[in-house]
């Protein structure tokens, strides 16, 4: 690893040059908001494709960046910032120039306030991913997160993902599918699309929510039985795992004992 030889040898780990490059941190701050495609990014950032994917090429090169098809587009990807993959080449960073600069992994910032952040998840179906998130966002936060959750062509809850959802120990008892309208007077502090294509067609909410955009594929499209397609769904909670884990870290830090601050949220 890049870390390990730099503290042999004593070189700065490439890790530091790459991302000190004013545009590819650039990149990396915009997909820390939310995953974004292409075009947006070079909007963005003001300058031409050709030299936006280049640098996005260096970035996917160490695993910082990687790439999904759009499901609403199939011409279209989407970039998304791999925050494990950035902890660890930090945390590698920190060991090469002093081991005291290695945070304990296992830290976490202090509790949430009461009513920190209001978060509406949204999906097409309602039926599995934003179930899931909408679940985890409430025990994870300690019931800190107002977290809700919609889709645009609501349908019922897929068995996997109550299976899943049962197998964490996160609540089933009360879930049903809802349309997005059901919360369109409701206000938001975050706004959390899961899906390519509920992205389209979100509307604007009340209150200047922050749109936020996680490219996560739907784990009932995948072919076979309920049996055989069930670690997908295992792999989009495992993924929104992470991804709320990070959210909940950026809210904690951005939030004060009187007020929410959910436009600093990356």
């Amino acid at each position: 690893m890049d870390t390990d030889r730099s503290v042999r040898d004593g070189s700065p780990p490439l890790f530091l040059p790459l991302v000190a490059h004013p545009l590819r941190w650039q990149l990396l701050r915009e997909l820390s908001c939310s995953d974004r495609r292409v075009r947006e990014l070079c909007a963005s950032s003001g300058e031409q494709q050709s030299l936006v994917s280049y640098h996005l090429g260096r970035l996917r090169q160490v695993g910082l960046v990687s790439t999904r098809r759009s499901t609403a587009d199939g011409r279209d990807t989407y970039y998304v910032l791999e925050l494990e993959r950035c902890r660890e080449l930090l945390a590698g960073a920190g060991r090469a120039l002093h081991p005291g600069l290695v945070a304990d992994a296992a830290a976490r910032p202090a509790p949430l306030p009461a009513n920190a952040a209001r978060v509406l998840f949204l999906c097409t179906g309602n039926s599995a991913r934003s179930q899931i998130a909408e679940a985890l966002a409430g025990r994870m936060s300690g019931g800190a997160v107002r977290a809700a959750s919609a889709g645009s062509s609501p349908k019922p809850v897929h068995p996997n993902a109550l299976q899943v959802m049962r197998s964490r120990g996160l609540p089933v008892g009360r879930l049903r599918s809802k349309h997005l309208s059901e919360f369109a007077r409701r206000r938001f502090d975050l706004v959390i699309t899961l899906c390519d294509r509920v992205r389209e067609v979100c509307p604007e909410f009340p209150g200047g929510a922050r749109p936020i955009h996680w490219s996560i594929p739907d784990p009932s499209t995948e072919p076979g039985s309920d049996a055989e397609t069930l670690p997908a769904f295992e792999r989009v909670a495992d993924e929104l795992t992470v991804r709320i884990c990070f959210l909940l870290e950026a809210i904690a830090v951005q939030t004060t004992d009187t007020e929410v601050i959910p436009h600093g949220v990356r």
